[in-house]
């Protein structure tokens, strides 16, 4: 297969944007490397390609080179809503010609990652979140990740409901005002009219937007760190699920994950230890794989 390619392409496509790298095979130089648009299966199978087709044009521009053949590429992709067979299948059908490709969770390549392909656990946290393990025997186990907005404890979304949900009660006086609610109505509404329809309009991202207030908020105000001890202890929960024996290297992923290694409780922040790779260079492990 590898004589008949030229190019390797990684790509992470999450709901909040698509990051891509290009290499050539069996090298792991970099070549090119872009962001571009969200391309969650969630989304829509057409506008996710339509994602990924555009960071892939800005990869090989940024790296000075020309757009190669599709069949002269294999592709490795994580991607948000994989999990979901109706969805992955119809992002292969629609396949505009690369020569291979292949398709896991972006928290499937969030962990090859993390552990350069060996067993590992990970828990990625950003406007989702999911944690997964790989053990030595090669099997694959995965908690949370079921989603908006039920599910993806700890992550920015999660977290941007529990604050807007802390905000509404002191609109209706259920609760006082602190530096954490005021900060959100100063970011989606100072009036409950302007609340609500910014209510009425937000999305998962829009609720992950909120995250960065309750940081801000948690040096003085009890209620926004009490939030991030809960995201903390939530993370914690799915590490002792997926490895109860403390046996496997972990690492926390993400940003917001990075983020929230301060709340975690002192067993689990003793054994995280910083990830080797990122989502990109797990869809490259597909490839190889």
């Amino acid at each position: 297969m590898k004589s008949n390619i030229k190019y390797f392409i990684g790509v992470d496509g999450g709901g909040s944007g698509t990051r891509v790298i290009v290499t050539i095979p069996d090298s792991t130089e970099l070549l090119a490397r872009a962001d571009g648009p969200p391309s969650a299966l969630g989304q829509g199978i057409e506008r996710s390609w339509r994602s990924i087709m555009v960071a892939i044009a800005h990869a090989f521009a940024n790296g000075k080179m020309a757009v190669p053949m599709l069949s002269e590429c294999a592709i490795g992709l994580g991607l948000s809503g994989a999990n979901n067979v109706i969805w992955k299948n119809e992002f292969y059908l629609r396949n505009p010609g690369f020569k291979k490709i292949f398709i896991d969770t972006d928290g499937y390549t969030t962990l090859l990652g993390a552990h350069n392909g060996k067993p590992g656990v990970i828990v990625a946290v950003g406007t989702g979140s999911v944690g997964m393990v790989l053990l030595p025997n090669g099997e694959r186990k995965s908690v949370s990740g079921w989603g908006f907005p039920s599910g993806d404890e700890a992550s920015g979304a999660w977290l941007g409901l529990r604050a807007s949900a802390l905000t509404q009660k002191t609109f209706d006086q259920r609760r006082s005002e602190s530096s954490l609610t005021e900060s959100i109505k100063k970011f989606c509404g100072s009036n409950s009219e302007d609340f609500l329809h910014w209510l009425g309009t937000a999305q998962q991202n829009h609720f992950a937007s909120l995250a960065p207030l309750i940081f801000q908020n948690a040096k003085i105000d009890p209620d926004a760190r009490e939030l991030l001890i809960k995201a903390g202890n939530e993370i914690a929960e799915m590490v002792r699920t997926l490895d109860p024996q403390a046996a496997l290297p972990l690492s926390i992923c993400g940003r917001l994950g990075e983020a929230l290694i301060d709340y975690l409780p002192s067993d689990i922040k003793q054994r995280h230890q910083s990830a080797l790779g990122d989502s990109m260079m797990g869809a490259l492990h597909l490839i190889e794989k």
